[in-house]
């Protein structure tokens, strides 16, 4: 990449001008590297925070597919102040991943892209079932019971001897494309590692080294890891790979699943889920259409999350009856004292207060009898 003469408009400027070493060193200060971080523009930040846990050297042409064809510019200029403040720096044997794709010389016969998206969705289905209704799942997965457990924890509730039903999240969890669901599968899994005795980092960096192989590739099993090996076993039932056994060596395949890991998700809001939905399960005739969710469906939608967000909900404790005047307004000053005071009605003599500091208003008022 051809050198870049630096002219000092800002702060930030002059930083990238300095020396390579000068500037190596201010980065042993936090305060400097978090002032930088938040000068980047958009794309390159997101660039910095998806390499946090990669320890290889990304391929240049990798980098470039995590943009779309018309975002190219600002691809460019993102790279350009990466290299400029040496959070980026460019390496000549960097063009391929440590783990290499079957070599072509082997002959073992790989599923077409088209048969490998319908295994992962085959996959990720099955798992979606036993984790909401293990009855109904046509085949358990390999998963243990504890780690279902673990990603059933605040999807589903049971109380004595009923059976499992949806949470407020379950609900939620449900209405997310799949990206956002196997995100929060991963994130699950991802916070129990340290139970299960590996290493969190050790984790998310191969998770996000899997997320840059090539969909459809196969890579030989033999280069991982034993911890690496059983987080293949488990992603296997994820849809995210696919296990191929050769003659003598068996082989992964990622699916679009394990590379689509990196993508960042940043609108989850109760509209979006529900239009999402609506979209990926419509039926075949009204898929064609544009758009498939009609206009007025989605009006309804929005007007029915703007009801939702005008009221705030908050436990309480609602108070009436009171002997005289005096106690309670004395009832209402103690509630203030407390911050918990939501409502008072004066007149009749009733008011409402959070439920945090209803132990302490039932004390009081007994101490007024």
């Amino acid at each position: 990449m051809p050198q870049v003469k630096i002219i000092a408009k800002n702060f930030m400027d002059m930083v990238a001008s300095l020396p390579a070493m000068k500037l190596d060193k201010l980065y042993e200060n936090a305060f400097i590297c978090e002032a930088i971080l938040r000068s980047l523009p958009p794309l390159a930040k997101k660039y910095v925070l998806q390499m946090l846990y990669i320890d290889v050297p990304i391929p240049a042409k990798s980098l470039g597919e995590w943009v779309l064809p018309d975002g190219s510019s600002k691809h460019r200029v993102a790279i350009d102040r990466l290299i400029q403040l040496r959070v980026f720096t460019e390496t000549v044997d960097s063009e391929v991943l440590p783990r290499e794709p079957m070599p072509s010389n082997i002959t073992v016969r790989l599923p077409s892209l088209e048969e490998l998206d319908v295994y992962a969705l085959g996959q990720w289905e099955c798992f979606l079932l036993q984790l909401i209704s293990s009855a109904q799942a046509e085949r358990p997965s390999n998963i243990s019971s504890s780690m279902m457990k673990v990603f059933q924890r605040g999807l589903l509730s049971q109380r004595d001897k009923e059976a499992p039903r949806l949470t407020e999240s379950g609900f939620q969890f449900l209405l997310m494309d799949t990206n956002a669901q196997l995100w929060y599968i991963i994130r699950e899994y991802i916070s129990n590692s340290e139970e299960r005795g590996v290493d969190p980092a050790d984790l998310i960096s191969f998770l996000l080294e899997l997320s840059f192989h090539v969909t459809g590739e196969a890579y030989n099993s033999n280069t991982l890891t034993e911890v690496q090996r059983n987080t293949i076993k488990d992603l296997t039932d994820l849809g995210l790979v696919k296990l191929q056994q050769g003659r003598k060596e068996s082989w992964f395949i990622p699916t679009k699943l394990a590379t689509n890991l990196s993508v960042s998700l940043t609108d989850s809001s109760s509209r979006k889920q529900i239009i999402t939905f609506l979209q990926q399960n419509a039926h075949p005739r009204v898929a064609q259409r544009v758009p498939t969710v009609p206009e007025n469906v989605t009006d309804q939608i929005r007007l029915w999350e703007s009801d939702l967000n005008r009221v705030e909900m908050t436990p309480a404790h609602y108070y009436d009856e009171f002997p005289s005047k005096e106690v309670f307004e004395a009832a209402c000053d103690y509630a203030r004292e407390w911050n918990g005071l939501l409502w008072e009605d004066s007149k009749l003599m009733r008011l409402v207060v959070k439920a945090e500091i209803h132990v302490h208003m039932r004390d009081h008022l007994r101490r007024q009898k």
